[in-house]
């Protein structure tokens, strides 16, 4: 699998919980509007592209111990990080009440952003530059939830919350295939 479909499958998974809560908007507002689209679209695509940069920044001040161990930290993280989005998505309480609030958005976007920021830490295994890394989760988190919201009814009906445990799969499946590659 190349460096590009696994940064693809990555951005997808990470989207995903956010697409969930756009969708979940969509279906709750009387009419998804463009405008709520673009808004809701926004904060969790800037967020989503900002964090991983961050979560790098972090792994950078410990690359020391992290090179040792960045196989295991990448399983160990992907697979936390997979395991709480199959658990959240099997949660029944609804977050969602006034979601194109600038205030509630905010939050929504640091909650489902923070999966990007611990996977920063791991992108640099992907040979991929980091900015290109985080700009491509971004406009990935953003298209989805545009039209996540934008069609919020019919994709809420059809899939719900499977989108989030498929992502969690995701996640974990491209954390085994690095802890693999580097036994």
């Amino acid at each position: 699998m190349t460096a590009s479909i696994q940064l693809f499958i990555i951005a997808v998974s990470l989207a995903l919980d956010a697409l969930s809560v756009s969708v979940a908007g969509g279906m709750k507002s009387k009419r998804a509007r463009l405008a709520g689209a673009l808004k809701i679209a926004a904060f969790f695509g800037i967020f989503q592209a900002l964090m991983p940069l961050i979560g790098w920044a972090i792994g950078e001040v410990l690359s020391s111990f992290v090179s040792q161990f960045a196989h295991w930290i990448a399983f160990g993280l992907l697979t936390i990080i997979g395991i709480k989005m199959i658990r959240e998505s099997l949660d029944p309480v609804d977050q969602n009440q006034s979601l194109l609030d600038t205030r509630t958005l905010f939050l929504l976007a640091v909650a489902t952003s923070i999966d990007a920021l611990i996977v920063g830490i791991t992108l640099p295994l992907l040979d991929i530059p980091l900015i290109i890394s985080s700009i491509a989760i971004g406009i990935v988190t953003f298209v989805l939830c545009f039209f996540g919201f934008l069609f919020g009814k019919s994709i809420g009906k059809v899939f719900g919350k499977k989108v989030e445990i498929l992502g969690g799969v995701a996640l974990i499946l491209i954390g085994l295939k690095i802890l693999i590659e580097n036994l």
